[in-house]
């Protein structure tokens, strides 16, 4: 057996007390980005489990489409993150 070496933490501990874990993050070819997905990748850099720089070069993502996850979450919780809502919680 192999394992793959991973810069940084191997798991982080949440505030609930739920341990998000480097096997928890979605994969990097992820194509279907659900609000679960996105949670995911937040909660990994919020809470130091995979940097920003490496969440955005990893999923693809700009770092202006990060914050706007990051701010969504933030402002209105996971049900923001869902494309179905999105008019409901952006602003004009």
């Amino acid at each position: 057996m192999y394992l793959k070496k991973v810069d940084g933490q191997l798991a982080v501990t949440l505030p609930d007390g739920t341990v998000l874990t480097q096997g928890d993050l979605p994969a990097p070819d992820t194509t279907r980005w659900v609000a679960s997905r996105k949670l995911a990748v937040v909660r990994g850099v919020l809470y130091g489990l995979i940097s920003q720089k490496e969440a955005c070069r990893r999923y693809a993502l700009s770092e202006d489409e990060f914050r706007e996850w990051v701010r969504a979450v933030s402002l209105h919780g996971e049900a923001a993150l869902k494309v179905t809502a999105l008019k409901e919680y952006r602003q004009p």
